[in-house]
């Protein structure tokens, strides 16, 4: 087609490459005297429905973070689909090329977030989001997501039976990969594992046969944590909730960005060496190691000192064994840390002190939210702040703390758990520091575990005012989260840092269209 006038107004001047859903030029927009995109798609069979699907799917998107499509037009058996024409290369090639580093991957990954923050909240779901489907300008170096054509609109008819897969298997969500309908979740799941590969170097899926993915993608895989020591906890968390089997558990857009942006400040401009050259990785995270790492650890050193000493009786060599154990495992991982200090305290106080009471209340405290917050990492340290609020009178200050977690389920859990911990500090210290005590257990409570569940448990679980209040206590630290969202954006840096890919040389101009490659960029 090369050198025809389309559409009595587009004149092509190059073919830049092909995919499975059409055929992309470049050509000259003699109107308005412009570079755009031009998909050519016969119309054949499926094809149309398709390409309205896409021209709706894109019609609805106006965000810097997405290709703009310009018009949608049909002639001579041919619909052509025309947008901007955005000089660049594919994250794919860019990865493979070796010319990101990790920040920059982050900094794509931020960006990402927004445009699909921006397509779900107007009913589009992209279904196929992968390396090749996203374009890295070489002028501006800002990532747009591209190619709507298996899109779905989620106030329209589909266009795809019940049980059909559609989109590229090395990056499907498990529902989407069994046929079932694929939400927001998919995506979100599709943008993890496309960050997954940039970091770590692997897709296991991709390896796979497209039965054993099939197979497989229910599954887990490694944890980006295991494969980069050396990344920001909180990121790596991030990623691997985001690659959940479950679509509940993972995060929306919104949140996942935040995790992203939150750990730019720390990611280095160069990519680390491949994993089959990093030392081991306690040393790697030894290396990486900051201030809030230290001080995380000494918190939970500190904590437990105070503890094993205020409680009393022997106890030297748990202390020299426990201590130093769980604040060099805060350092590597503040998960492990933390459950190690809660598991630890809990055996002493039950074996070594004689205190199985305190222990049952202890492990009713620490334990279950290690679960529940599984992914939180030093958020677990923040409930403990509760007594010493409460102590200066604050206690009702305690939510707007917990807001600062990640994610309206953290946030409340942290504001509940931390109203659990008050209310116990209430009972073994006998002092009101927020609503009152809701239990006068006897003085050797402590010494009981019966008497622990009966006299101390029972009664704060069942406290209509305690209940209440936790209720309160969780909504307002969802609500103060909220509040503060957009200063935590703008403080972590929403839009992301300027990247310098354009100070490097990229590659001949390229974008991608529907099966990746050099081509012109399309939504």
């Amino acid at each position: 087609m090369v050198g025809e006038l389309v559409l009595d107004r587009f004149l092509v001047e190059q073919r830049l490459g092909s995919g499975g859903f059409g055929t992309v030029y470049r050509a000259w927009d003699a109107r308005l005297e412009r570079d755009v995109a031009v998909k050519v798609i016969e119309t054949g069979g499926d094809s149309g429905g398709r390409v309205v699907r896409e021209a709706q799917a894109a019609a609805r998107l106006n965000h810097p973070g997405i290709v703009t499509l310009y018009e949608l037009g049909e002639e001579g058996g041919r619909a052509f689909l025309v947008s901007e024409l955005v000089d660049g290369c594919t994250l794919r090639e860019l990865s493979l090329e070796g010319s990101l580093g990790d920040r920059e991957v982050g900094e794509i990954g931020a960006e990402l977030c927004e445009a699909l923050e921006h397509a779900h909240a107007r009913g589009v779901i992209h279904r196929d989001i992968k390396p090749q489907n996203v374009l890295v300008g070489e002028r501006d170096s800002h990532a747009r997501l591209m190619d709507f054509g298996i899109a779905r609109l989620s106030d329209a008819a589909t266009l795809t039976a019940t049980g059909s897969v559609v989109g590229t298997l090395a990056y499907m969500a498990p529902e989407q990969a069994e046929g079932l309908s694929a939400g927001p979740e998919a995506d979100v799941f599709a943008l993890g594992l496309t960050l997954y590969e940039c970091w770590s170097g692997e897709n296991p899926h991709r390896r796979a046969t497209p039965a054993a993915t099939a197979r497989a993608i229910g599954g887990r895989l490694p944890s980006l944590h295991r494969l980069r020591p050396d990344l920001p906890a909180p990121l790596t968390d991030a990623i691997d909730l985001a690659l959940d089997p479950d679509p509940t558990r993972r995060p929306s857009p919104p949140e996942l960005h935040d995790a992203i942006a939150g750990s730019l400040d720390v990611l280095d401009d160069r990519r680390a060496a491949p994993r089959a050259r990093q030392g081991p990785a306690v040393a790697a995270r030894v290396w990486q190691l900051g201030a809030a790492d230290a001080l995380s650890a000494a918190i939970i050193g500190g904590l437990l000192s105070a503890a094993m000493v205020d409680v009393g009786g022997p106890g030297l060599a748990w202390v020299l064994l426990l201590v130093p154990l769980a604040a060099g495992l805060t350092l590597l991982r503040p998960r492990l840390g933390y459950l190690a200090a809660a598991l630890g305290l809990t055996a002493w106080l039950g074996f070594a002190a004689g205190r199985p009471g305190a222990a049952v209340v202890l492990a009713a405290l620490t334990i279950p939210p290690s679960f529940a917050l599984r992914n939180a990492g030093r958020v677990l340290l923040v409930p403990a702040a509760a007594p010493a609020l409460g102590a200066a009178g604050l206690a009702i200050g305690f939510p707007v703390l917990a807001a600062l977690a990640q994610g309206w389920r953290e946030r409340a859990l942290v504001a509940t758990t931390g109203l659990a911990w008050l209310v116990v500090a209430e009972v073994v210290l006998h002092r009101d520091f927020y609503l009152g005590a809701g239990a006068d257990p006897p003085r050797d409570w402590q010494a009981s575990a019966a008497s622990a569940l009966s006299e101390v448990m029972l009664p704060l679980a069942t406290d209509p005012r305690l209940l209440a209040a936790a209720a309160l206590w969780a909504m307002a630290a969802v609500a103060v989260g909220a509040l503060l969202a957009p200063l935590r954006s703008w403080r972590a840096g929403r839009p992301p840092h300027p990247r310098r890919i354009a100070e490097r040389r990229i590659a001949a101009p390229a974008t991608a269209v529907g099966g990746g490659g050099r081509g012109a960029t399309l939504p």
